[in-house]
């Protein structure tokens, strides 16, 4: 088989796996991490959440992974990168000074991976013809997720462990040691699936490097998406769907760990890191997907319009959850699972109208680059938030933080009551009379 026909089925189950699994090591592990590195949850918020910038900004030279190169060439390239990122967190977190080390290697793979992200999309349109491109939509989505399973789940019951037994000859709960040694074991693996894409990546006849456009007509076709996104009416009620949607969520999916991990004495629940990757990273990620699944299910039978007020009670309500958490500090591991689970359930099936509407507002000649403008939005309006949540975290305690989530989610609800929607946007043609 040629490279040009090379089944998708060796490379779109391996690219998207290693498309999300650098995602979630920036926006969760890293969060675990330093969290189990006795770094405050001010500095953690705060410096965890800058990192979403690359995932904002990214449109802003998407352009140049059009101008420079073939989008293999990119993808291949940036998952090196990732590689050294990864590995030098590895080296820098038993260092003295391991908290800015171990932050610049997180900004280079937060920029490597939004890249990547930005090769990865465009080579799939390039790889695939129109049917394969709607067959293989769900399994890419299967994929993502089940790196975020391993990213939150099986990584960080991996440091659990770790963390718990001798180390070349250190002693018990070497945490820094642990941690090193996750990222390493991480390295090599994203070494290997680069490794792996060299060879069994496609070249698609439209991904030649020779055929791409020049500079001038790339950033007059930015010029044009720029103005005709912002010129799109009620843009202020757009924008303030996209920033506030998910305002208490922002803010409680950077303290959710943290409070599963420090000890009851400051309010937290006291779990071991192997516990928080089982509940967090493992259920509640498959509680999320199905949430997701069921979303996605019920919004092509009756359309986004009709399940829209469903679905932010769905993002908000579940928050409540950890409430009741943060006031009765149970012991109940089943207990704690399944409020997790609750509230992932919850996101999972509230997100979907949060998508389908970023595709309604990007209808039109230019959707693909308009989507990428309101998914830049959509990373500000989680980052902004997440960056103080720390902060108002500690001032506050956990018992009134996740109360002040409860009184974010306000927003969300008010930007609901003002938006439009068509009532059939969503609805499956099948099923349209």
């Amino acid at each position: 088989m040629s490279k040009q026909t090379r089944s998708p089925w060796a490379w779109i189950p391996s690219l998207y796996f290693a498309e999300g699994l650098p995602y979630v090591v920036v926006m969760t592990v890293a969060v675990i991490m330093y969290k189990r590195l006795d770094i405050s949850n001010t500095d953690i918020a705060l410096y965890t959440s800058w990192l979403y910038l690359p995932w904002v900004i990214k449109p802003l030279w998407s352009p140049l992974v059009d101008i420079i190169k073939s989008k293999r060439w990119w993808i291949v390239t940036m998952q090196l990168l990732i590689g050294a990122a990864l590995a030098g967190v590895a080296f820098t977190i038993p260092s003295t000074n391991f908290f800015r080390a171990s932050l610049a290697f997180f900004w280079l793979l937060a920029f490597s991976s939004a890249t990547h992200d930005i090769a990865t999309d465009g080579f799939y349109m390039y790889g695939l013809d129109k049917h394969k491109q709607s067959y293989f939509i769900g399994i890419r989505s299967t994929f993502y997720r089940l790196a975020m399973i391993t990213g939150q789940g099986l990584l960080i019951i991996l440091a659990g462990f770790l963390e718990e037994i001798k180390l070349f000859g250190q002693s018990a709960k070497s945490i820094p040691l642990a941690w090193s040694f996750t990222f390493g074991i991480l390295t090599i693996s994203f070494l290997i699936i680069a490794l792996y894409h060299k060879y069994s990546l496609p070249k698609p006849q439209d991904d030649n490097e020779k055929d791409v456009k020049s500079f001038t007509d790339v950033f007059h076709d930015f010029g044009e998406t720029f103005r005709t996104f912002f010129g799109k009416k009620n843009i202020w009620t757009i924008l303030g769907m996209l920033l506030f949607y998910r305002l208490g969520e922002s803010q409680l999916v950077k303290m959710a760990s943290p409070f599963l991990l420090d000890s009851k004495e400051i309010g937290g629940l006291a779990l071991p890191t192997s516990d928080v990757g089982l509940i967090y990273g493992t259920i509640g990620v498959i509680a999320l997907t199905i949430g997701g699944i069921l979303g996605g299910y019920l919004a092509s039978r009756n359309g986004l319009k009709y399940w829209m007020w469903w679905m932010v009670l769905a993002i908000n309500l579940p928050n409540l959850v950890y409430v009741y958490l943060s006031q009765s500090l149970p012991d109940s591991f089943i207990l704690i699972s399944v409020s997790v689970a609750i509230e992932q359930f919850g996101y999972g099936f509230g997100f979907t109208a949060f998508m389908l509407y970023q595709i309604y507002v990007s209808e039109g000649k230019h959707k693909t680059a308009h989507f990428a403008f309101c998914t830049g939005f959509m990373a500000l309006g989680m980052m902004l938030p997440g960056m103080v949540s720390g902060w108002i975290q500690e001032m506050i305690g956990y018992q009134h933080f996740f109360i002040w989530v409860i009184l974010c989610t306000i927003p969300s609800f008010i930007m609901i009551k003002l938006i439009d929607i068509d009532p059939e946007f969503g609805i499956r043609s099948s099923i349209k009379k």
